[in-house]
């Protein structure tokens, strides 16, 4: 091993080098074409395998490696699988630490391993090294334990495979797999069914499978399904299932890695509708084929996931046998096995119907319960057809049901088995036509049942201690809103009508009336759950469309509601399904818009006049106290205030005003621009208040000022003082994920009113490219311009896909007709804007020139 000479020689190298490369590309080419000619994941993926087995046996000669040194394959290609750009894993294993001239020579190796077109992984160590470094780490443990050689020492291969299978601890593999398997489901949300899945490492994902073959072949079990099946670990159908869920996700992983040209694992957008055609899948009469693709990928991914469940149970069985005790009886249907729920018979769910619900129950009543045993949920799932219209109408079991919504904990835990195991589907027969199914607007990351039984999770949270300090007025609401479980049902309803054309709001409250007539709830009950069905989303379009600040909004909404126990019940309801979309959609400010209509409602419906709603009176003597905490003397605020008008006070909250009032109380006539900023609660963005003589085109300057900054405007209150000041203030976002708007604030300041001061052409907006999102998913744009109720202003409402300089789009074409702003409203959500703005203007009076600027508007909101 120490000859200089082992090492590689350079120029017959570069030839054998070129030749390999060639073959490569040329073999690589044709198992392509075989493939889809003739789609066999075995036969491409164990070619390829054989393909660089072939190029690295030959390499590795042409470097005349040393006899004592052995090649050997691990990973997925040491298990003889190699997808279209999955890296080479390699271990280079060495008798001895290398010298210097061995060295030289693996260099070379590495360097021609590249060189020759493959992407490698490698390592190069002592047998003892391998040992240790897989005792340390599992991921390399797992690597090697599907080591197989490629070229080289058999022998010293030989003990490798030896030893390493002695010091191979199978108890705490299994562990240590089960550990990882639940920090991968962590980094994917527990879910399998996000938008943009990753076929290889999401839940339901090639990874299952792929730990489920290596605890397995650790605990000597067996090397494939049907080893699995003859040991009876799992049924044969189960077998069954479970190669043709791997025959299905590798033809997906395949052909993503020949669309993308690389290795790419997730189904993004990009590729969902060319993967389809790819893989035979056509579109239906109300579905793209893309989404069919889609559920069917969802649907193979949940039924992944439950034999997943049943085989590591079954795993622990074997690899901890003394863990199973006598069995506890519960009732002569049910026992505890191993701390989980175990069928007594067989048969049981045959026997006894009702048992199928009941198993819920009792997870949700005995907290010593982990789950149920594997024999339990195969039965379950197997017999999940017996709910029919007979079991569904027999008040025994609809009394069951409720009281599944009653329980004191497990809610959420057990509806999400029951959704698993096909039990709910069953139950309520209109969630069948919402199971796995895509929403395609750009800001629901979820399924339709995954985001419904994401927002039950929601409201559930309201109720529990644990999580006060997140929800600190919804759990104060809540925990005062007399049988709260009615807030449950309406979750479960509030979207099971989308897909169907119409309004899903109308036809679910349709499903949700019928409910609660077939389970018996009280009429007033009945009329509270539906009617929060019908109206779930009114909430979110006053508060986040409509000006919040005018008492004829308030007035109406306040009419709508009726009283304060349908105000609370909308409101937690709309705060858990905005939370429930995507983690992305929520923020401080949307809630405290939600918060003040809320309010301001309250007080409506408890007798105060429209103006005392709003707490007009309440804020300023709010913003009083506060002017007097940081210092200021009694009356300082006068001289500002007298030049504002009610609007202002209604549009604002006493803390802005107090900040207002402190910035300006000294200079309310200054001829320089005043710009100050703040950060917003919770660290979500900036709040920048302006303050200078109105001028034409403000905003359209402010706007292409945070465009050029890469801001988003979230909110935009704009006002003109008695005295002919414009004081406008701002809710900023910026686009990165990580922005330190501490470190913003004084940039801004400086940075603005420099601006403002020196004049001259607007700044333009930085541009850039449209997000993945709206290129796949095309929002159309819509233009409305209507007056008020009261005929003073105007509404302006937009529908658009969002992207760098809309909004100063939007306030050039505005400028332009001379149109002034007053208030904007700008709602994103995901990539989609749905903006609001109250305008004033002589134009606008005339029908033709209104027509002008929305078809202006139109022209600009083109992507």
């Amino acid at each position: 091993m120490n000859d200089p000479a082992a090492a590689c020689s350079p120029d017959p190298l570069a030839s054998t080098v070129a030749t390999i490369r060639a073959r490569l590309a040329s073999e690589g080419a044709a198992l392509r074409s075989a493939y889809e000619a003739h789609p066999s994941t075995r036969h491409l993926l164990a070619g390829r395998a054989a393909m660089v087995d072939r190029s690295l046996t030959e390499l590795w000669r042409a470097c005349r490696m040393p006899a004592e040194a052995a090649l050997v394959a691990v990973g997925g290609y040491g298990r003889g699988e190699l997808f279209p750009h999955s890296d080479v894993d390699l271990t280079i294993l060495l008798p001895a630490p290398a010298d210097e001239a061995l060295k030289e020579g693996l260099a070379e190796l590495v360097g021609a391993l590249w060189d020759i077109g493959l992407e490698v992984g490698h390592s190069v160590r002592t047998l003892d090294e391998c040992l240790e470094a897989s005792a340390r780490d599992i991921t390399i443990q797992t690597n090697l334990l599907e080591a197989r050689l490629l070229q080289g020492n058999a022998d010293l291969f030989g003990e490798f495979v030896r030893r390493y299978h002695e010091a191979l601890d199978v108890r705490a593999f299994f562990k240590a797999k089960r550990l990882e398997q639940e920090q991968r489901y962590a980094r994917h949300q527990d879910t399998p069914y996000a938008l943009e899945p990753d076929c290889k490492e999401s839940p339901g994902g090639l990874r299952d499978l792929q730990m489920l073959g290596w605890i397995a072949r650790a605990a000597g079990l067996g090397r494939n399904w049907r080893d699995l099946a003859r040991k009876r670990l799992i049924t044969g159908s189960e077998a069954r299932e479970l190669r043709s869920i791997e025959r299905f996700l590798q033809h997906v992983r395949i052909r993503l890695h020949y669309l993308s040209e690389r290795g790419e694992d997730r189904l993004l957008f990009d590729y969902q509708e060319s993967l389809a055609r790819a893989l035979g899948v056509t579109a239906t009469a109300n579905k793209r084929a893309s989404e069919v693709l889609m559920q069917r990928y969802y649907l193979t991914a949940k039924k992944l996931t439950q034999i997943n469940t049943i085989l590591l149970q079954n795993y622990g069985t074997v690899i901890f046998p003394e863990r199973t005790g006598p069995a506890i009886v519960l009732n002569e249907r049910f026992q505890i096995v191993r701390e989980l729920l175990d069928v007594r018979e067989d048969t049981t769910f045959e026997d006894h119907p009702s048992a199928l619900l009941e198993c819920f129950l009792i997870l949700q009543q005995r907290s010593e319960l982990k789950g149920m045993t594997a024999r339990t949920l195969r039965t379950l799932w197997l017999n999940r057809k017996r709910i029919n219209a007979a079991f569904r109408s027999n008040p025994a079991n609809r009394a069951l049901f409720l009281q599944l919504l009653q329980q004191k904990r497990g809610i959420v835990h057990e509806f999400r088995r029951m959704n698993q195991y096909g039990i709910l589907s069953n139950y309520l027969p209109a969630w069948r036509r919402i199971v796995c199914q895509m929403q395609h607007d750009l800001f629901h990351v979820y399924t339709v049942d995954q985001h419904i039984l994401m927002v039950l999770r929601n409201v559930r949270r309201f109720t529990m201690g644990i999580h006060a300090h997140e929800y600190p007025l919804m759990t104060r609401l809540i925990l005062g809103f007399e049988r709260h479980w009615l807030l449950y049902v309406a979750a479960l309803f509030h979207d099971i009508a989308k897909g169907r054309g119409g309004d899903h709001s109308k036809l679910g409250m349709a499903e949700a009336r019928h409910f609660c007539e077939q389970h018996a709830l009280a009429p007033e009950d009945a009329d509270l759950v539906t009617w929060l069905v019908e109206h779930h989303l009114t909430m979110s379009h006053v508060a986040q469309k409509q000006d919040i600040a005018d008492p004829e909004v308030i007035r109406r909404f306040a009419e709508l509601v009726g009283d304060e126990r349908r105000l609370t019940a909308l409101y937690l309801l709309t705060h858990a399904d905005i939370r429930g979309t995507s983690p992305k959609v929520w923020n401080g400010w949307r809630g405290k818009l939600l918060e003040d209509l809320y309010f301001s409602t309250q007080r409506l419906l408890r007798g105060a006049t429209p103006q005392q709603a709003l707490g007009l009176d309440d804020r300023q003597e709010d913003a009083r106290r506060l002017l007097r905490f940081y210092g200021l003397r009694p009356g300082i605020e006068d001289a500002l205030w007298a030049q504002l008008d009610a609007v202002y006070f209604m549009r604002n909250s006493a803390d802005e005003i107090a900040w207002h009032t402190r910035t300006l109380y000294h200079r309310t006539e200054t001829a320089e621009p005043v710009v100050k900023a703040r950060v917003a609660e919770a660290d979500q963005g900036l709040q920048v208040m302006v303050y200078t003589r109105d001028q034409p085109d403000l905003f359209v300057r402010l706007t292409g000022f945070f465009g050029r900054m890469g801001f988003s405007i979230l909110d935009a209150r704009i006002h003109t003082t008695r005295h002919g000041y414009a004081l406008d203030s701002f809710m900023l976002q910026s686009a990165a994920d990580q922005a330190h708007y501490r470190d913003l604030v004084t940039l801004i300041e400086h940075e603005l009113a420099g601006r403002l001061e020196r004049g001259g052409a607007p700044d333009r907006p930085q541009t850039g490219r449209l997000s993945r999102q709206v290129r796949h998913f095309p929002v159309t744009p819509q233009v409305s311009i209507r007056p008020d109720e009261a005929g003073r202003h105007y509404l302006l409402s937009l529908t658009a896909a969002d992207r760098p300089g809309l909004l100063f789009a939007i306030a050039e074409v505005l400028a332009s007709h001379g149109i002034q702003l007053h208030t904007a409203k700008i709602m994103t959500l995901g990539e989609r804007v749905e903006d609001t703005f109250l305008l004033t203007g002589r134009g606008l009076s005339n029908d033709a020139h209104v027509v002008r600027v929305e078809r202006e508007l139109l022209d600009r909101l083109q992507v």
